[in-house]
C-alpha cells in the first residue's frame, strides 16, 4: 500500500488576538502552548471577529511579537480583516497581511480571510498575499490562503472559487453559518439555528473535487445551564462535529480548547475502527497475493473500491502519529501501530 500524507484540519482553532486583560495576548499565548489533544491542527490567531474593534492594532502587534518564539508544531493561519463589499475592511485586510508576511512569513502557514465574495473578489485577495510575498522575497506559493464561505455570493461561486484552488494559493474552505443567515434574511427560531447540511455536503464535495480542506462552522453555545448549574455543552458540540464528519468535512471550528479536545479525536478514527481495517487490509493483500481479487472479513466482501475506504483510516492515524505523536500513543497500542506503518511501507 503506497501511503499518501492527508492533510490534517481537524481543528480550526480561532484565538483572539488580542483582549482586554493584564496580558492581551493570552489566549493566543495558550494557543501557542497547547498540548495532547487539546492541540489544534491548525491555531488561528483572530485579528478580526474575535478582537474588539479598538484592539486590532493590538492584536497584529502580539500575533508578530509570539510567532518567532513559539513551540507550537501544527499549522498556524491568522485571521484577517476582510469584505467584499466594504473598503475600508479591505485595506486593514491589506495592511494586515502586508504586515504579516513581512515580519513573520516564515511562521505562517497562510492566512485566513473572511467575508469574500464572487470568485473575482478571492482573486483580489490572492493577490494581495502574491504581492506581499513578492515584495519581501518569499518564493511563490511560500504563504497560503483560506477563505470563510459566509457570504451569498461565494456560496453561489463556490464551484468556480473551489475549482480555482487548482491553479492558485487557495488551501481551504471555511463554513461561516452566523454570516451567513444574516446576509441572507435568515434568523433564530424556536431557539434553533439553520443546520445548513445540504451546503456542508457541497463545501465537502468541492474541496474534495479541487484538493482542499473543508472545515464545518463554530459552535458558540459553549455553556450551558440549568437548575442555576452551569456546565460544559459538550454533547452539542459533539453532535455537530460528528454531522461533519459524516458529510466528509477535514474538520470542525473550535472555540475553546475543551472543544478541540473532543474535534482531534471524532476526526481521529478510533482504535477498534484502525483494529478492522488493518485487519481487513492484511486479509485483502494476502488475498491479493494468491490471485484472489476480493475477499470476505468479519462478513463484508472487500474488493479495491472498499479497500480504498480502509485505507483512508490508515493513513489518516499514520498522518496524525506524524503530526501529533502524543495524541497517537495515547489512542493506539504500539502493536497496531507497527502494523498500520507496516501497510504503509
Amino acid at each position: 500500500m503506497t501511503t499518501q500524507t492527508p492533510r490534517l484540519c481537524r481543528t480550526f482553532q480561532t484565538a483572539p488576538a488580542a483582549v482586554p486583560k493584564e496580558n492581551t495576548a493570552k489566549y493566543l499565548e495558550s494557543g501557542l502552548a497547547s498540548e495532547g489533544f487539546a492541540k489544534p491542527d491548525w491555531l488561528v490567531p483572530d485579528v478580526e471577529d474575535g478582537t474588539a474593534p479598538d484592539m486590532k492594532e493590538a492584536a497584529l502587534e502580539n500575533v508578530i511579537d509570539r510567532l518567532p518564539d513559539a513551540a507550537f508544531v501544527g499549522e498556524i493561519w491568522p485571521r484577517v480583516e476582510w469584505s467584499y463589499d466594504d473598503e475600508p475592511f479591505r485595506d486593514r485586510g491589506r495592511e494586515q497581511i502586508d504586515a504579516l508576511v513581512r515580519e513573520v512569513g516564515e511562521h505562517v502557514d497562510g492566512v485566513v480571510v473572511p467575508k469574500v465574495g464572487r470568485l473575482a473578489d478571492v482573486e483580489r485577495a490572492e493577490r494581495i498575499v502574491a504581492d506581499a510575498e513578492e515584495a519581501y522575497g518569499y518564493p511563490e506559493g511560500t504563504v497560503g490562503m483560506s477563505v470563510i464561505v459566509e457570504t451569498a455570493r461565494a456560496v453561489s461561486d463556490l464551484r468556480e472559487i473551489a475549482a480555482s484552488g487548482a491553479t492558485s494559493r487557495l488551501e481551504g474552505l471555511i463554513f461561516g453559518p452566523v454570516d451567513y443567515a444574516a446576509e441572507l434574511g435568515g434568523r433564530e427560531t424556536g431557539g434553533e439555528r439553520p443546520r445548513w447540511d445540504a451546503l456542508l455536503a457541497t463545501l465537502s464535495n468541492e474541496a474534495s473535487a479541487n484538493g482542499l480542506v473543508a472545515v464545518g462552522g463554530p459552535f458558540d453555545r459553549l455553556f450551558g445551564e440549568r437548575a442555576g448549574v452551569r456546565f460544559y455543552n459538550g454533547d452539542a458540540y459533539a453532535d455537530q462535529v460528528e454531522r461533519e464528519a459524516r458529510v466528509g468535512l477535514d474538520g470542525s471550528w473550535s472555540l475553546h480548547p475543551q472543544q478541540t479536545a473532543q474535534a482531534n479525536r471524532i476526526h481521529m478514527p478510533s482504535s477498534d475502527e484502525l483494529a478492522r481495517d488493518v485487519r481487513r487490509i492484511e486479509a485483502f493483500e494476502e488475498a491479493k497475493s494468491a490471485g484472489t481479487g476480493a475477499v470476505t472479513v468479519d462478513g463484508q466482501m472487500i474488493d479495491e473500491a472498499t479497500y480504498k475506504n480502509f485505507r483512508n483510516t490508515v493513513e489518516t492515524a499514520l498522518a496524525i502519529e506524524r503530526a501529533a505523536p502524543e495524541q497517537a500513543a495515547e489512542a493506539y497500542d504500539s502493536a497496531l501501530l507497527d502494523r498500520a506503518r507496516a501497510l504503509g511501507e
